[in-house]
C-alpha cells in the first residue's frame, strides 16, 4: 500500500465550513431519532401487561445507556462546532480563503 495521494481542491472556506456545519445537523437529527425510539421502547414496555419490575429496570438501564452515548456525542459535535464560532462571516468572494 503506497501513500495516499491528496489533491487539491476547488471548495471554498466557507463552503467546506458549511458543509461541516451541515452534517452535524444531519448528526443531530439521527441522534434525535434514536431519542425518539428509546422513548417509545419505554412506552411499549410500560404498556405490556405482563411485564415485570425486572424487565422494567433492565429497559431503565438499556435506554440510560442509550442516553449517556447521546450524550457523549452531544458533547463531541458541540466541539465540531465550537471550532468555528465567528468564522462564517459576510464575505465577498475575493476574501474567500
Amino acid at each position: 500500500m503506497g501513500m495516499p495521494v491528496i489533491t487539491s481542491s476547488t471548495t471554498t472556506r466557507t463552503q467546506a465550513i458549511t458543509d461541516i456545519i451541515e452534517s452535524v445537523a444531519l448528526q443531530e437529527t439521527a441522534l434525535s431519532h434514536i431519542l425518539n425510539a428509546e422513548g417509545e421502547k419505554i412506552q411499549k414496555m410500560v404498556a405490556l401487561e405482563d411485564v415485570t419490575p425486572d424487565v422494567l429496570l433492565a429497559t431503565n438501564k438499556s435506554v440510560e445507556s442509550m442516553v449517556n452515548a447521546v450524550s457523549r456525542l452531544e458533547m463531541i459535535l458541540h466541539s465540531k462546532l465550537s471550532v468555528f464560532d465567528g468564522c462564517l462571516c459576510q464575505t465577498t468572494p475575493a476574501t474567500e480563503q
